[in-house]
């Protein structure tokens, strides 16, 4: 997992021999998916979890640190109820509502990027520092936000420029100008799993 640290920063990949060093391109989107402890149900409802926090925090280290720091969205999906389930199994996934909803959706993304490509040239994911500072602004109580979560979630720079790109990609699918706090309220809840990784899992904390 980690060799995937490189082409996730850089977008490419480097070879290197004793003779010879090749670079090679991998700009890539990593998709994941892991349990939430060993046997699967940390966090379940109906507390079907008998893991100890030891046990969970040693399952959670098999992700680095340093991996986590470049993973933008961190997002815990619940367990779906059964009647929940069999509701959509009967009616079916596929109706004429969720196609729609899907065109919209991709519409949107793609005047999204249209959008951050006339700004500046590139998308928000390919930002470097200076552009940051240039496109990602905030307001002073949006500022105190941000830093209030680097403190909590224990951020590297890595992680709270990722914040910042997250919170100017939402406002520009929402067509504004500037950042708002809202905005950026939500980048930072893409990464408040976080801190079960960085702390350990701790049903009380």
């Amino acid at each position: 997992l980690d060799v995937l640290r490189e082409p996730l920063e850089s977008g490419v990949i480097t070879i290197s021999r004793a003779n010879y060093r090749m670079q090679l391109p991998a700009n890539f989107q990593l998709v994941a998916a892991m349990n939430p402890c060993h046997c699967g149900y940390y966090g379940d409802p109906q507390g079907r979890c008998r893991c100890t926090p030891e046990k969970v925090q040693r399952y959670l280290e098999k992700i680095s640190g340093p991996l986590l720091d470049r993973i933008d969205l961190i997002v815990e999906v619940p367990r779906i109820a059964h009647h929940d389930l069999r509701a959509v199994t009967v009616r079916g996934d596929l109706n004429k509502a969720s196609i729609s909803e899907s065109d919209n959706v991709r519409r949107r993304v793609l005047q999204c990027r249209v959008l951050q490509k006339e700004r500046c040239g590139k998308l928000n994911s390919d930002l470097g520092n200076p552009d940051i500072e240039a496109f990602c602004e905030l307001d002073a109580s949006s500022e105190r936000l941000l830093a209030l979560a680097v403190d909590k979630l224990r951020l590297s720079a890595r992680g709270c420029h990722r914040i910042l790109k997250i919170a100017r990609t939402i406002a520009d699918l929402e067509q504004r100008s500037a950042i708002h706090e809202r905005d950026l309220t939500e980048a930072i809840a893409y990464r408040r799993m976080e801190r079960y990784f960085n702390q350990g899992a701790n049903p009380d904390g």
